[in-house]
């Protein structure tokens, strides 16, 4: 993967940057998404934010190789501290972090979203916690996509401003995907069941019986169940 061809997951998270947005990537590790979207003349401002030295030199240095410095601002910040009043931010991206570090990061600073129309968001785990934080916290859920690739299955989640009433079904599988149920969602949530399905077991042999745990992998075996067999 590189500035020129992204991945195919990072390929989704772009696909759903309006035109002309003033982007801000979180966690942009070599800044290639920024890149590949102002070359492609898809977005027109960007931040690249890390919070890590190394990643911070490698994103600066990508940039400038590109002759894009004027138009993508590499910053070393944390999180959302990377955005500044005056970049005029209208769409962020983060992407390859897990759903509760995605969540600490978007409540970290709420104020920095105030302006901010569109969340584009590829948690590695945890999107049913992610979708908990976005559903409480005053966005609904526009668009999802699942994708897998080298053998690793990835959604991302698209959010603007707006009440959302999601129950416990849509937080786990999402609106959108529980939908659409595509071969990808179908073999995430097949092998979601087995897994689940060997937790409880052991859970049922264990000498001190959580009954809370048991019932609530009880509950989400029965849910899977009923919406993949």
């Amino acid at each position: 993967m590189n500035s020129e061809k992204l991945s195919k997951r990072l390929e989704t998270v772009a696909g759903f940057v309006p035109q002309n947005a003033r982007l801000a990537d979180i966690g942009s590790d070599h800044a290639y998404l920024p890149v590949y979207l102002t070359k492609t003349k898809q977005i027109s401002y960007a931040i690249a934010g890390e919070v890590v030295k190394g990643p911070f030199e490698s994103a600066k240095k990508e940039v400038e190789a590109q002759g894009l410095a004027s138009k993508i601002k590499v910053r070393l910040a944390d999180g959302l501290a990377a955005i500044q009043p005056e970049d005029e931010i209208d769409t962020v991206t983060i992407a390859g972090m897990g759903g509760q570090l995605i969540s600490e990061i978007l409540n970290a600073d709420l104020e920095q979203l105030i302006n901010v129309k569109r969340l584009i968001l590829q948690p590695n785990v945890g999107e049913c916690g992610l979708r908990r934080w976005l559903n409480q916290n005053g966005y609904h859920i526009v668009a999802e996509s699942i994708l897998q690739e080298h053998q690793k299955i990835y959604e991302v989640i698209v959010v603007e401003k707006g009440q959302q009433a999601l129950n416990e079904h849509a937080l786990l599988f999402g609106p959108f995907l529980m939908q659409e149920k595509s071969t990808v969602f179908i073999k995430k949530w097949q092998q979601e069941l087995e897994n689940k399905e060997r937790v409880l077991k052991k859970l049922k042999q264990a000498k001190q019986l959580n009954q809370e745990k048991v019932a609530q992998f009880s509950k989400e075996i029965t849910w899977i169940r009923k919406l993949i067999i």
